[in-house]
């Protein structure tokens, strides 16, 4: 049997644009209290970068009766 990816079994992972949203928050937050900037611009530049990498869904499971 074939192991499934985080991708595949992780619910919140699945939906391309909220799993876009809270990436660019976690950065974003992340970095601007590590380097004690203002968040604003973080959020900028980290929405920049993640919106130039293209995130893939994995395809909708078949239901599989056991």
């Amino acid at each position: 049997m074939r192991k499934k990816s985080l991708i595949e079994t992780n619910r919140y992972l699945q939906d391309s644009e909220k799993y876009r949203d809270s990436l660019i928050t976690n950065v974003s937050s992340s970095t601007a209290i590590e380097t004690g900037d203002s968040v604003w611009p973080v959020v900028d530049t980290v929405t920049e970068v993640v919106t130039s990498i293209p995130i893939v869904t994995p395809p909708k499971q078949k239901a599989t009766s056991q």
